[in-house]
């Protein structure tokens, strides 16, 4: 596997996840619908400009690998947030969101001081399911009409990660030396 590496969401990236998203609509489709275009991309970013978001840009091999976007973080006594990610067509299968997610969830849980990250995922996303299992989510519940996406209102499970849950399952599945 290939080292992957991930950064916040600069302008500059704007070029290469316009193309990605276009690239990988039918990928996405119906799971998510990422931005395709300029003002899509700026309504994204300008999203990213507050302490409550975060939009993280993964790559690997100088390609985009795929987004992790930390939203709607709470801070006070939860300490929480919602964690969202999509990968690009063209990198799937290869464990890179898998190590994506990773980083992202120690970069929330050791640089932004979270305890807790949710993510929701529509029941029939098999391959976003198994990527948060791996990762030792658990799914808490289910949501009915959760999100709008796609025009539709969509059912949702709700899984999370405590921070020090993701410590233990660090040590578990760590590679060897």
């Amino acid at each position: 596997m290939s080292p992957v590496s991930l950064a916040p969401a600069t302008r500059a990236d704007a070029a290469d996840l316009i193309q990605g998203n276009v690239d990988s609509r039918a990928y996405h489709a119906p799971w998510a619908e990422p931005f395709t275009d300029w003002d899509g991309f700026q309504r994204w970013f300008g999203g990213l400009l507050t302490p409550a978001n975060v939009g993280l840009v993964a790559r690997a091999e100088g390609a985009i690998v795929g987004v992790v976007n930390i939203s709607q973080i709470v801070r006070g006594a939860f300490q929480s947030a919602y964690l969202g990610y999509y990968g690009m067509r063209p990198m799937a299968g290869r464990g890179l969101m898998t190590e994506a997610v990773r980083l992202a969830t120690r970069y929330a849980f050791d640089e932004l001081g979270l305890h807790r990250l949710e993510a929701n995922i529509q029941p029939g996303n098999a391959a976003s399911l198994a990527l948060a299992a791996r990762l030792g989510f658990r799914r808490e519940g289910f949501s009915p009409r959760y999100l709008r996406i796609a025009g539709d209102w969509r059912d949702h499970e709700r899984w999370a990660l405590l921070a020090d849950v993701a410590d233990h399952a660090a040590e578990i599945t760590r590679p060897s030396p």
